[in-house]
Order: structure tokens, then C-alpha cells, then sequence
């Protein structure tokens, strides 16, 4: 197959610059690294000569094939070293002043058909080929680190480029083995913008005292089945560059408030603790291995002492809350108003227990709520709501009974939405409304979403499978609650549930 661009050029040699040369090189372009201080380029010409020999030992490739890879690669000190080139590829400090004028340089030395690019994960393409002066040249091409590794790469028009660049991009991409998305100039792109409603709101449980870090990581990881929690994301991607990036998509989109950040990152920013890199974030590291605070030790009831259970008419799940109880043996009441005795099991969207109560009229002394949005067969723990008026024995009689289960268990204090239900609301919410702006496709944004962030599924998807009438209804309740437009609808969410369409559904 004839390559897209025969001779690439990649401006900055350090560990982005590097990886997208080594990634270029194998598929077999000429790539020529420039960067001003030769110390860098020789450290990235090892680097690279260092993962071809690994993959050698591994028998990945053969010796024919590296030696290949070594000759395509050149360095180069002086812009005028790649004025043949037919694409660049900029990958240097996340700086629009120094991007604008490296690239106004570029122009002034390279031939006019070679096309530009940005890998910047928050800058405005517009703004950085503003000052060209043909402007339609500059293009996003966004990797992820590591860039072996992240298989999706976002491609990126401003104002001023021409589809049918983005289309040659694309095939690029493919070309290198890499899936492209296409992605509207807006700040965050797809990948950092998806990502708003994990991290701040997981921030904001933590804001109002409802989990602490360890908690809110374990629900997400078992309830709704991500790979990280939100908060060993944050230690892993470092709080240096994860919190500038919430500050600044929060003020280009001039204060939105889905993507107001938290004092809370703001401030372990300042006191250093920027993460796993510094051995000590959201968690402590020993030898680059997180420390795993114990959970709590609990005081079972004994099972004479359990009271016997009430489930509300309005539960969420009712039926498999019911088939739960009675595998455990419990005492079951199913008339229509508890007794005096009995313990009070709420399950709602978007409300906390105490709301319920009020609405049901029941005794919040003795009652609790329990998460059951996600299907229990679909999850590895039991989440249980307190509320600030429970009597102590009836809290834990609440967890004693849910420990009779062979799932762990998390109790939380009252939380409008409790820890999952808030955070995939705000995550498929935000997903909806990219699509509701035009900044991606639907697809395109669940394939992101899934190989850009190791979700489990796309937000779209994921809404599918939880009931976009169920999220409409989680979002509803939260604002109703909180009172923050934090938790509106976003059109194409709400359009979509109360005409029963998929959330991936475009129209005609």
C-alpha cells in the first residue's frame, strides 16, 4: 500500500515526539525528529533503537525489520532540514505563543503543499494557525500517550481546513494501525472533554463528605465496572497536568457549569501532591505500587437480632431487591405501610433517602437507601445510603444484612443520585450534548471514549444499557435536589428518552 505521506516530520523530541516517530517509522515513512537541543534528539534516538532491540528479544520483529526502522529515522537541529517533508507532525510544550511562532517559522522554510499538524490535548486549532498565512494548512492530530499503545488518534479541523485534508489524516491514521475519530476545534476535543463528568464529579462526592477517595474508586470499579476509579486516573495522570486541564475547558466554555473543577485538586496541586510520579497522590506509593487503605471493619448483628424489611413500592429494581432479601432468609413485610419494627429499604434515581422519606412518609430513623441502578447480577458490591436522622442500630442492621450477601459492601452518607448514578449521569449526560453541539459523531464518541479512556462502553451505549429514561430521571431529581444547572438535560438526552430512540440515534 503507497503511503499517505512519504516524509514526516516531527517537531519536539521528547516522549510524545518520540513514540509518534517510532509509531511513523514502522509503518513506513521517512521520519526526520528536529528539536532545538541535541541532548533531547539523542536521547529520543535511543529511546527509540532501545524499544526496537525489546521488541526484537521478543521476537516481535526481525532483525531485517529494525535495522529498516533505524534508517528511515534522521535528526535534525535546523527547521531547514525538513523542507521536504509532506507532513509535519508539532508535538512540543503546551504553549500557544511557542506553537504559533514555531509554526510561523515552518511556513517561512517549508514547501507550501506539506501539510501541519498539533498534537495539543486543550489548545484551539484556529488559534494556533491564526497567524499563518495560509491557515487552511494546520490541522489537529491528537495521540495519547503512550502512543504505541493508545490506538486512537483524534483528527482536528479549525475554522479554515479543508474536510478533505482531515479525510487524508484519517487515512493516515489507519495507515499507522492507530483508529481516527473526527473531532470539531472546541476545547477538549472528544477524549478530555467525555472524561469532564468522571473526575469532577467524583470530586464533588467527596466535597460533601458523602465517600472518601478509596470508597468512591471501589464503587465505581465495582458497581459500574471501570478499570480505574476516578482517583487512581488522577494519581496516575498526575495532578500537573490532569488539573490545568479542568481549569482551562472549564473557562473556554466560560464557566459551564458540568465542568466546574474542584478546590480540592487545586489545593493537593499546591501542596505537591501531584500523584504516583511523586509517590504520594489520592493514595501512597511504594516502589510505584499503590497502597491500598483497608476498608473498615464492621460489627455484624447477629441474625436473631436483624429486624425484618420493608421495600417502598417506588424502589428502583423492586422485584430483584425482593429476590435478594429472601435469598438471605430475611423477614419480608409486604403490606402496605411498614411496622414499627421494620427496617425501610428506598432505592431511587437521582433522590437521597432523605427526600424519599418525605415523599413516602416514612420514619427516616429507620430507614435507608441501597443503589440499584445497575443490574445486581452486572455487580461486585452493595451500596447503602444512610441519612442524617438513622438510628445507629438501624444502620447497622441495614449493613449487617447487606453483608449476609457474598458482594462487598459500601455505606455512604445520603447523597442525591449516591456515588454511580451520579457520576454515569454526568459522564453520559456531557456525551450527549458533544453530540448535541456537533463536536463528534455518536460513534466516534463512544469509540473514543472506549479505546481513549478504557471505559467499559461508550457513554452512549452506556446510557442505552441503563435506560434513557432512567438518566433523564437520575438528572431531573439531582437538579431538583441541588438546585445546580450543573445537572440540566442536554436536549439530545432528553429528546431521546422521551421518544424512546437510542441515545446513538442521529437524525435523518
Amino acid at each position: 500500500m503507497e503511503n499517505v505521506f512519504n516524509f514526516v516530520a516531527i517537531l519536539g523530541a521528547g516522549a510524545m515526539g518520540r513514540g509518534i516517530a517510532q509509531l511513523v517509522a514502522q509503518a513506513g515513512s521517512r521520519v526526520v525528529i528536529y528539536d532545538s537541543n541535541p541532548q533531547a534528539l539523542e536521547s529520543a534516538q535511543s529511546s527509540m533503537t532501545l524499544q526496537w532491540q525489546k521488541m526484537l528479544d521478543k521476537e516481535r520483529i526481525t532483525q531485517e525489520e529494525m535495522a529498516s526502522f533505524q534508517e528511515r529515522v534522521r535528526l535534525a537541529s535546523d527547521l531547514k532540514d525538513l523542507r521536504e517533508c509532506d507532513l509535519v507532525i508539532e508535538a512540543i510544550v503546551e504553549n500557544l505563543a511557542v506553537k504559533t511562532s514555531l509554526f510561523l517559522s515552518l511556513e517561512a522554510v517549508i514547501n507550501p503543499q506539506c501539510l501541519f499538524t498539533s498534537n495539543t490535548s486543550s489548545l484551539s486549532i484556529t488559534a494556533i494557525s491564526s497567524g499563518l498565512a495560509s491557515p487552511q494548512r494546520l490541522l489537529g492530530l491528537h495521540f495519547f500517550n503512550p502512543v504505541m499503545l493508545m490506538k486512537v488518534v483524534e483528527v482536528i479541523g479549525g475554522l479554515h481546513s479543508h474536510a478533505q485534508d482531515s479525510q487524508r489524516l484519517c487515512r493516515f491514521v489507519t495507515q499507522l494501525g492507530h483508529t481516527p475519530v473526527l473531532a470539531q476545534d472546541t476545547p477538549g476535543f472528544i477524549v478530555n472533554h467525555a472524561s469532564r463528568g468522571y473526575s469532577t464529579e467524583a470530586l464533588r462526592i467527596v466535597q460533601e463528605s458523602i465517600a472518601d477517595f478509596a470508597q468512591i474508586d471501589l464503587i465505581l470499579k465495582d458497581q459500574a465496572g471501570f478499570k480505574l476509579g476516578p482517583f487512581e486516573l488522577l494519581d496516575l495522570t498526575a495532578l500537573d497536568v490532569s488539573h490545568p486541564v479542568m481549569e482551562a475547558i472549564y473557562h473556554q466554555y466560560y464557566e459551564e457549569a458540568r465542568y466546574r473543577p474542584s478546590f480540592i485538586t487545586a489545593q493537593r496541586l499546591a501542596g505537591g501532591l501531584l500523584g504516583k510520579k511523586v509517590a504520594q497522590g489520592f493514595y501512597r506509593y511504594k516502589d510505584g505500587v499503590k497502597l491500598q487503605p483497608e476498608e473498615a471493619l464492621v460489627t455484624r448483628m447477629d441474625r436473631d437480632e436483624l429486624p425484618s424489611v420493608w421495600v417502598s413500592s417506588k424502589a428502583a429494581r423492586r422485584p430483584e431487591l425482593y429476590t435478594l432479601f429472601k435469598s438471605l432468609n430475611l423477614q419480608i413485610e409486604t403490606t402496605a405501610q411498614p411496622s414499627a419494627q421494620a427496617l425501610c429499604w428506598v432505592a431511587p434515581l437521582g433522590l437521597d433517602v432523605t427526600t424519599a422519606c418525605v415523599l413516602e412518609g416514612l420514619d427516616p430513623s429507620k430507614t435507608v437507601g441501597i443503589d440499584m441502578l445497575v443490574a445486581p447480577a452486572q455487580s461486585k458490591r452493595w451500596v447503602m445510603a444512610t441519612n442524617p436522622a438513622l438510628r445507629a442500630d438501624m444502620k447497622e442492621a441495614g449493613e449487617s444484612i447487606l453483608r449476609l450477601d457474598t458482594k462487598a459492601v459500601s455505606v455512604i452518607r445520603d447523597s442525591a443520585g449516591f456515588v454511580t448514578q451520579r457520576v454515569l449521569a454526568c459522564l453520559i449526560n456531557i456525551g450527549c450534548d458533544m453530540c448535541q453541539q456537533g463536536i463528534c459523531t455518536p460513534a466516534d464518541l463512544d469509540l473514543a471514549a472506549t479505546l481513549g479512556l478504557g471505559y467499559p462502553s461508550g457513554p452512549l451505549a452506556l446510557g442505552d444499557a441503563l435506560g434513557g429514561q432512567n438518566i433523564l430521571e437520575i438528572l431531573f431529581n439531582m437538579q431538583t435536589v441541588y438546585g445546580d444547572p450543573r445537572y440540566r438535560a442536554s436536549p439530545w438526552l432528553r429528546r431521546r428518552a422521551v421518544l424512546g430512540l437510542s441515545l446513538l440515534h442521529q437524525e435523518a
